[in-house]
């Protein structure tokens, strides 16, 4: 394997690790259908264009959105800019939003990014990418390598979702990857999001001095574990109960895994994650969002936040084909119940995890709209408050 790739396995992103994805970019517009349609049609597309995956169909004008649907969500842990930089770009949380078949209910499942799977040959056109054991998390980086920009996060969700194809059986119907440029305009728009904190989790990214500057309170080394405690600097605590986040504090809480009090590292932030993406599409719905006046803008930052593939079918279908659904209707799942299960990787790979047959059987329950039938018999693998 290059070694760029395997030198920033666990390297820490400059910015939240979050599927946050705004994959909420079709909720928060379902959630808005009346407004999007008085906002005039190319004025939407120029701000959020559909991309298309590699080999992909061309543009459908329009289409009926009937059936259940699944969604894959993705965020990366660099930025994108591989050529200038060489340094692969992973995916840090990947999520399937599943809709169910009468578009009342969704679920989010998130895969963890250590999952150990088989993924694909893929020739880019830079790179051939031989069929190989590793972690899903890399299977965007072998996509992308030696491609910068828009070449690089198609190829790389391209071979992301061959990959879930090949390990799940689901063929995603469409996908959004983040690209955190204009992530932080969102939260803005909003200007704070309220949610629940289950756990107490101090920040090692942020904090601040006896003056009151904000300063790093932890310093990591290149594979983002924890050195040792920066002297006369007090990091951010965000303690269990019912929080208002800035757009900094939010997207520090849900970048968090090492120092967790319930001690379940990347699975307590896979639910963190989760959870504030409920929260950030509520708080859109909740401040009035589906106002003409006030979609526009939003639409803008999350064009320049994400990067979505809509399967040929127009942003204007999906708004109405999902406008049923309520984010109060959104279930977040724990994979295998928050606990971690141990995969023997080959030599290289480090460690890695695998899915319990629970988990595999929710994936297939993802794929076959039976998700209310496996929430019903594991009541305990709800990640909500």
């Amino acid at each position: 394997m290059p070694k760029q790739l395997r030198d920033k396995r666990r390297k820490s992103p400059m910015w939240a690790r979050i599927s946050l994805a705004f994959g909420a970019v079709l909720m928060v517009i379902s959630g808005g259908t009346l407004a999007f349609v008085t906002v005039a049609e190319n004025k939407v597309n120029a701000a959020i264009p559909d991309h298309q995956l590699a080999g992909a169909a061309g543009v459908v004008k329009h289409a009926d959105i009937k059936g259940a649907k699944n969604i894959l969500l993705a965020s990366l842990d660099t930025r994108p800019s591989w050529t200038a930089t060489h340094e692969a770009s992973h995916t840090d949380s990947i999520i399937i939003l599943h809709v169910s078949a009468d578009h009342q209910l969704a679920y989010m499942l998130s895969i963890p990014r250590d999952t150990l799977v088989d993924i694909p040959a893929y020739n880019n056109g830079k790179y051939n990418n031989r069929e190989h054991h590793d972690k899903i998390n890399a299977a965007f980086a072998f996509g992308s390598m030696g491609l910068d920009g828009d070449d690089a996060i198609t190829q790389g969700m391209t071979l992301l979702t061959k990959t879930i194809q090949k390990q799940f059986d689901i063929t995603p119907d469409a996908e959004a990857v983040v690209n955190y440029s204009g992530f932080t305009d969102i939260m803005k728009i909003l200007g704070k999001v309220c949610m629940y904190v289950d756990e107490n989790v101090t920040s090692i990214h942020v904090g601040h001095t006896a003056d009151g500057k904000q300063a790093t309170p932890y310093v990591t080394d290149n594979a983002g574990i924890i050195k040792h405690k920066v002297a006369g600097v007090t990091p951010n605590k965000y303690k269990i109960g019912n929080h208002c986040f800035t757009p900094t504090e939010a997207l520090d809480y849900a970048r968090q895994r090492d120092l967790l009090s319930k001690n379940d590292g990347d699975y307590g932030r896979q639910r963190h994650q989760q959870q504030l993406l409920k929260a950030i599409m509520k708080t859109a719905v909740s401040q009035g969002l589906d106002s003409p006046t006030k979609l526009p803008g939003i639409l803008t930052a999350v064009g320049k936040a994400m990067t979505v593939f809509l399967q040929g079918i127009s942003l204007e279908d999906w708004a109405f084909g999902l406008k049923g659904i309520n984010p109060d209707n959104i279930i977040t799942l724990k994979t295998n119940n928050g606990q971690f299960v141990n995969a023997k990787a080959p030599p290289g790979v480090g460690s890695a995890q695998g899915l319990n047959a629970d988990s595999i059987e929710m994936f297939r329950d993802a794929k076959n709209d039976t998700m209310a039938q496996f929430v019903a018999a594991h009541p305990t693998w709800i990640a909500d408050k």
